[in-house]
């Protein structure tokens, strides 16, 4: 296995960046908040690397720019081993993002983190080709990845391609917002991320799943089931497109006044069953 934390001095250390997929919305912690993949990584890096030190910087509804101003010196600051990033997808969600300025920016990141001699891990959007409405953006999301596998090839960074995960065209893959994972999809996005690196793991994040929707579409639309499915998208769109539209109108976030929930670099102890 390679070495993901090589360099003397001091221990092992692991700093999470990014917005709500990173702080783990909705993957419920037992003793409240969130946990999410990154907390799940930094348990099994934990097992691997006794003594690790991990943080988490990441805030729901962070845009990138706010990513790269806020969270990427402070981390750097830090001086970890590993520093994952996962940003972009709430600037793609908003009309007329500009996806070569939003690379230009999400690179001059990743520079500055390598800059410090830590390992960059790099995250694609993944395929939203189930997910009504949202498969909207699946031309957007996709030529973003382009950017992101460019830049994590060119800045020798860890790359965990979403995309490629079939498991995540599947509706049963998100939460009933249609834009966090379940409890379930975190645990693989952590598992992935484990193969990744190179960290040994017991269990495979391609495990068996529902069937792929686009198999079952054909067959199930009959129209009671269309005229179903649409009534889901307006329940949807009412619950949660309408307010993310009304906090964009009025320049509010749903991070606003939020801080992130592991700011500092505190031992994660090997946890005695994962």
């Amino acid at each position: 296995m390679d070495n993901l934390f090589p360099q003397p001095p001091g221990e092992p250390s692991f700093v999470a960046l990014g917005d709500s997929f990173t702080e783990g919305l909705n993957d419920p912690a037992p003793g409240g908040g969130y946990r999410g993949w990154a907390d799940r990584l930094a348990d099994l890096l934990a097992v691997e690397y006794p003594g690790l030190r991990y943080a988490n910087l990441a805030v729901q509804g962070k845009v990138l720019h706010e990513i790269v101003a806020e969270q990427v010196p402070a981390a750097a600051a830090m001086s970890p081993g590993l520093v994952s990033i996962a940003a972009g997808g709430n600037d793609i969600l908003r009309p007329g993002a500009n996806l070569d300025g939003l690379a230009e920016l999400f690179d001059s990141a990743v520079v500055r983190l390598r800059a410090t001699g830590c390992r960059v891990l790099v995250f694609t959007g993944s395929d939203p080709v189930g997910l009504p409405v949202i498969r909207l953006l699946r031309g957007r999301i996709g030529a973003y990845n382009m950017h992101l596998r460019a830049i994590a090839d060119a800045r020798g960074c860890y790359l965990v391609d979403l995309w490629s995960m079939r498991f995540f065209r599947s509706p049963s893959a998100w939460s009933v917002d249609r834009l966090h994972l379940t409890a379930e999809s975190h645990h693989r996005v952590a598992l992935r991320a484990c193969e990744v690196l190179g960290v040994p793991i017991t269990e495979d994040w391609r495990a068996e799943t529902a069937a792929d929707p686009s198999a079952t579409m054909a067959t199930a639309m009959s129209r009671a089931a269309w005229l179903a499915a649409r009534r889901e998208d307006a329940h949807w769109a009412k619950e949660y497109l309408a307010p993310w539209v009304n906090r964009r109108l009025r320049g509010t976030s749903s991070g606003d006044g939020r801080t992130a929930k592991r700011p500092t670099l505190e031992p994660v102890p090997p946890p005695a069953a994962l």
